[in-house]
C-alpha cells in the first residue's frame, strides 16, 4: 500500500478490484480548497482508460510486479514472440498486451515486459524506433515553405507526416509515445 500521492506514470494498481496501469496523474489545488489527484488509470484487462480522482491522503494497493527486458523478434498470427536475451527462452505475448507494438517493431529491439504472478500484463515499447520509408511523394522542386510536410508509409505499415526533404529508402527515427517523426536516423 502507498500514498496517492506516490503515484508516478506507469505505474500498476489495483483500483476497484481490477489492475490498472498510471497513463497520466495531475495534482489540482483550487484556492483554499483540499487538493486532490486526478488520475488517468488503462485498464490491463481491456485497454479502456477510466478517470479517478483520489485524495493525497488516500492509499492504494500495488501489486508485486516484475518488470524484465525481452527482445521481440516477431509476429505469429495473434501472438508475438519475445525472447529473454540471458537464457533465449522464447515466449508467446498475447496481442492485447502489445497495444500497436506491430506499427512500431520490425524484429530485434528490446521492449520491457511487465508480469504478475507469472502472467503478463503490459509491455513497454522503446521510446524511439528507426524505421525505413518505402513510400511518400517526391520533394516538390521550388517549395519554400519549411513547415510543410508530407505523407509517408514506413516499412511497418505506420503511416506518418514526414519533412518535405525525406525520400523513400531513409530511416526515420519515430516516438512510440506520439507517432510522430523526430529526425533523420544517423547512418
Amino acid at each position: 500500500m502507498i500514498k496517492a500521492s506516490e503515484l508516478k506514470k506507469g505505474r500498476v494498481i489495483l483500483h476497484e478490484g481490477a489492475l490498472y496501469s498510471v497513463s497520466d496523474i495531475q495534482r489540482v489545488s483550487k484556492g483554499n480548497w483540499r487538493s486532490y489527484l486526478q488520475v488517468k488509470l488503462k485498464s490491463l484487462k481491456d485497454g479502456r482508460i477510466t478517470d479517478a480522482r483520489m485524495s493525497v491522503d488516500d492509499r492504494v494497493e500495488t501489486p508485486f510486479v516484475d518488470t524484465k527486458p525481452y527482445q521481440y523478434l516477431y509476429r505469429d498470427g495473434d501472438h508475438f514472440v519475445l525472447m529473454d536475451p540471458q537464457s533465449f527462452d522464447q515466449i508467446p505475448a498475447p496481442a492485447d498486451a502489445m497495444g500497436d507494438a506491430d506499427q512500431y517493431l520490425r524484429g530485434n529491439e528490446t521492449v520491457t515486459v511487465s508480469f504478475i504472478e507469472g502472467k503478463i500484463v503490459s509491455i513497454e515499447l522503446p521510446n524511439t524506433v528507426e524505421l525505413k520509408v518505402v513510400d511518400t511523394p517526391p520533394q516538390v522542386r521550388g517549395a519554400t515553405a519549411t513547415n510543410q510536410s508530407k505523407d509517408a508509409t514506413l516499412e511497418t505499415g505506420l503511416k506518418i507526416r514526414v519533412p518535405p526533404f525525406i525520400e523513400v529508402g531513409e530511416e526515420v527515427r519515430v516516438d512510440t509515445r506520439t507517432g510522430e517523426y523526430l529526425e533523420r536516423a544517423k547512418g
